[in-house]
């Protein structure tokens, strides 16, 4: 075996147990290096997804992007074009890096990823109106647009598949909300199949939230300070994906969903999001070597699929077994008086605040950069 294969097996073990590796990340300079390029020919990376803060961590570092803010300060554009202009630009790059992924597994990967802006998550109709306007800048086949799972979000996903673009619902931290989410995918497809529009050419996933969930749950496990809780640190997040797994098995296995299917459409796949480990006593590969399901997609920062490649351990399936366990580990958390239902809100307003704040961070970062770029000019 060569050196390159063996850096490698783990993630080919991965997408050979039916798991799409997807980059959580990108970047100018990934894009113009041929780093991207060389992920997807080496690493079995079929996918990207973007979000504010990934964004704002680009073009806040300013490489690659020189040249594209000269011009938008040229033209005067608002600080809003300029931050639409240049993050479209970088996802329909890659996505057109990512075409020959998307024709081989027709739509199902090759997928990239941008959201609606965030400052729009508690607004229906202007997440709509967003999601259409960024499928249409963008203008890939392969471009998901993401909408998060707030309860405003919730109508904005149905209309926005009803129309035929597929979407990435994004923040989904509760296993209530997930049901939801694949409720509103499905009455997204009957308002296509109403309106004549191809199911097959639909897709979405749905963003399940991960280490974020341990993060907050071991912090209140630590804050009671028992051995009971102790031993039940790092595996509420575990524990509350494999319950989304079965959750999703039971939604497509469902007489409504099998309908769609026999005219064209297609599963809406559950995707691990967070999947970077938060504590460090914790293996770094811990929700993917944990998390392993068919028909998944697992999003990893680079570091995370860095780790996988290099001492991921793929046991094959690592979810459907553990439902039974998953629902008492989650009991008992409860027992000690830990509201499931008070984290998972709590994640879902923190996740909705920290896009915000990366969002606006990006839009001062660019004000800045543009202002600079008019005075340069002068």
């Amino acid at each position: 075996m060569s050196n390159a294969d063996s850096t490698v097996k783990p993630l080919k073990s991965l997408a050979g147990e039916g798991v799409s590796i997807w980059l959580d990340d990108l970047s100018r300079k990934r894009i113009e290096s041929g780093n991207l390029a060389e992920l997807i020919e080496n690493s079995h990376v079929v996918g990207v997804t973007t979000n504010p803060s990934i964004f704002q961590a680009a073009i806040g570092s300013g490489e690659g992007y020189e040249e594209q803010l000269a011009d938008l300060a040229t033209r005067g554009v608002t600080v809003d074009e300029a931050v639409r202009m240049m993050t479209t630009a970088d996802v329909r790059a890659a996505a057109d890096i990512l075409r020959p992924v998307y024709d081989a597994t027709q739509g199902r990967d090759g997928r990239v990823s941008i959201e609606v802006d965030p400052r729009l998550a508690h607004n229906t109709e202007a997440t709509i109106a967003e999601a259409k306007q960024l499928a249409w800048l963008v203008d890939r086949p392969n471009v998901m647009i993401k909408i998060p799972a707030t309860k405003a979000g919730l109508p904005a996903i149905t209309e926005v598949i009803g129309l035929g673009i597929s979407v990435n619902v994004t923040l989904i931290f509760s296993l209530d909300r997930y049901k939801a989410v694949m409720d509103a995918y499905l009455a997204g497809l009957e308002k296509a199949q109403a309106a004549g529009i191809d199911l097959a050419g639909i897709h979405s996933v749905a963003s399940f939230f991960v280490s974020r969930v341990d993060a907050e749950i071991d912090k209140r496990l630590d804050q009671i300070g028992s051995d009971e809780a102790k031993s039940l640190k790092g595996k509420a997040a575990l524990a509350n994906a494999r319950l989304a797994y079965e959750a999703y098995e039971e939604v497509f296995a469902s007489e409504r969903a099998s309908k769609l299917e026999t005219a064209g459409a297609n599963k809406q796949r559950p995707l691990w999001a967070s999947t970077g480990v938060k504590d460090p006593a914790y293996k770094d590969t811990l929700y993917v070597d944990e998390l392993v399901a068919p028909g998944t997609v697992n999003t990893m920062p680079e570091a995370t699929l860095k780790a996988t490649a290099d001492h991921g351990e793929i046991t094959g399936d690592t979810v459907t077994g553990g439902y039974e366990q998953a629902r008492a580990d989650l009991k008992a958390v409860d027992a000690l008086g830990i509201s499931y239902d008070e984290v998972v809100q709590q994640l879902e307003d923190e996740g909705v605040a920290k896009f915000d704040v990366a969002w606006n961070d990006l839009l001062g970062t660019v004000a800045g950069r543009l202002a600079d770029k008019e005075a340069q000019a002068k």
